[in-house]
């Protein structure tokens, strides 16, 4: 049983502790925000309740989230055996974050970013030992999705980079090797290259978000459409992804149409908000957009 130490509470950083729970560790949930972290532990104890249901957990659904301890603070990153760090997309926040941790953590504590965009190598900056600082990308619903991308940054020591590998392993996921530190990594730039061609179809009326998942789904065997998971994501995040990767000179990956950044002005933010590109009824579940 291994320390983990999740910072943030939100979909990706609840599921993240999830996974690490199921996996026999102890971890401490942290977020600035009580309400954030009460909602993340009810999410889980429903998730876990559905993977128990389908066979899918070795014990108790309590005995995992008996694992997982809410905390609103970072005391316990002197403690942890592992640290990642799962805070909203802004470079600005995770800077901070990561010279405080450096700090904080023992020296042979690898500390981990979930960032989805942002080159590791940045974020190690702020420390002064970038050789611990990696990649831990995983892909969300967490519990549900089998890969999780682990990114070497220019710095990152060959051991912790493996220890990176094997860690992804331990949590019965298939971790994908970025061998060099790139923004948007692998994933996301493949991903990113098609939601941007997806959304501006959409945005000129050739087809609508729903048929073009479906087209996605059934002519390309996706699991989830595009337009799915951004709503699952978060459009915020999306938006605040497309910027870096616009400051990074990446305008290939933008959405070039504005639609994102339009949903979300007017409070679409996906599931979380019960509406995005699709609706969603209070238990979660999706249904077509309504004309507005």
């Amino acid at each position: 049983m291994q320390r983990v130490l999740v910072i943030g509470a939100g979909f990706m950083g609840a599921g993240i502790a999830q996974v690490c729970a199921q996996a026999g560790h102890q971890v401490s949930l942290v977020d600035v925000k009580p309400g954030v972290l009460a909602k993340a532990m009810a999410g889980m104890e429903v998730s876990l309740g559905k993977l128990a249901r389908k066979g899918l957990l070795r014990e108790e659904p309590s005995e995992v989230l008996a694992r997982v301890s809410p905390v609103d603070g970072l005391d316990s990153a002197a403690q942890a055996d592992w640290i990642i760090e799962a805070a909203p997309e802004i470079e600005a926040l995770k800077l901070e974050l990561f010279a405080r941790l450096d700090r904080l953590a023992k020296p042979d504590t690898p500390l981990a970013s979930n960032t989805s965009s942002i080159p590791i190598s940045r974020l190690a900056s702020a420390t002064s030992h970038p050789e611990r600082v990696l990649g831990l990308h995983f892909f969300g619903p967490v519990p549900l999705m089998g890969l999780v991308e682990v990114v070497k940054g220019e710095r990152t020591a060959p051991e912790v980079f493996e220890r990176g590998m094997a860690f992804i392993r331990a949590l019965g996921k298939h971790p994908v090797r970025v061998e060099r530190d790139i923004p948007g990594f692998v994933m996301n730039r493949v991903f990113a290259a098609a939601f941007r061609e997806a959304a501006d179809l959409v945005a000129a009326g050739v087809t609508t978000a729903e048929d073009l998942d479906a087209g996605m789904r059934l002519g390309y065997g996706w699991n989830a459409g595009p337009f799915e998971v951004a709503d699952n994501a978060g459009l915020d995040t999306f938006v605040l992804i497309d910027r870096f990767l616009k400051s990074m000179g990446e305008n290939d990956l933008v959405v070039r149409s504005g639609l994102v950044e339009k949903l979300v002005e007017q409070g679409r933010l996906g599931r979380k908000a019960g509406k995005g590109f699709y609706d969603y009824t209070p238990e979660g579940k999706r249904v077509p957009r309504k004309q507005e």
